[in-house]
């Protein structure tokens, strides 16, 4: 679903993504972790194009993200940030039918593909016409991933979803939302620098160190066979 190959990215003379290569499968959960600065994010906001590569190509579903316009690319992929990044002068209901609206939907599926995702995420109807400020953080958050899955993209890209969240909350949330089947059949990137999330919720992960993917491969072959002394001590293995 998704290729890239040779990605770097420079800003002025720092090399913040340095020749990155990797594949996620169709309905396959990638982690890209590491610490702050290694250029998980920077490379995550390289597919949808938030940030141009300086060299490198992506591909996603078969097609160069290059060869689209940037709005157009954008509406046909999921994208989640900490706190739901929601409008705050925009109700929960025209959060959800934001990309829908954009790219022609009629109100009567808007609506239901609203009551579907609001009966999916847990989130009682009567939160629709209230704003962001008026509800939970973990609500905040699911209405954000409903945004995102509102128009079935075939990928969603998500940068530190859960960093927002108490620690109790953040193990609830996450885990009640990568157990919806919806979320499971979406290709996913995500985006994290807290290991045992990432051991949770990935398929696959790749590590990321000063630009570079240090390891790549499912959570018990970087737990079991560290490819470097860096791996071990970043797991605290």
């Amino acid at each position: 679903m998704i290729v890239v190959e040779h990605l770097t990215k420079r800003f002025g003379e720092y090399l913040a993504v340095n020749d990155v290569s990797f594949q996620v499968g169709q309905g396959e959960t990638l982690v890209l972790l590491g610490t702050s600065g290694c250029g998980k994010t920077t490379t995550l906001k390289m597919i949808n194009r938030l940030i141009e590569p300086s060299s490198g190509t992506i591909s996603v579903n078969s097609t160069d993200v290059g060869q689209q316009p940037g709005p157009a690319l954008r509406r046909g992929i999921g994208y989640v940030i900490q706190d739901g990044g929601l409008f705050p002068h925009y109700t929960i209901a025209d959060a959800i039918a934001t990309v829908p609206k954009l790219i022609g939907w009629t109100p009567e599926q808007i609506q239901e593909r609203t009551t579907e995702l609001m009966a999916k995420l847990q989130l009682p109807e009567n939160l629709l016409n209230r704003y962001p400020a008026q509800l939970s953080g973990g609500q905040r958050q699911r209405v954000g991933l409903a945004r995102a899955l509102a128009a079935r993209p075939p990928v969603v890209l998500m940068d530190e979803p859960f960093g927002a969240l108490d620690p109790f909350t953040r193990r609830h949330v996450r885990r009640e939302l990568f157990g919806l089947n919806e979320l499971r059949e979406t290709t996913v990137v995500l985006v994290t620098h807290d290991v045992a999330e990432a051991l949770e919720l990935a398929d696959r992960i790749a590590l990321m160190d000063a630009g570079k993917i240090v390891q790549m491969g499912k959570p018990d072959e970087l737990v079991h066979n560290p490819a470097t002394e860096f791996v071990r001590d970043f797991l605290d293995l």
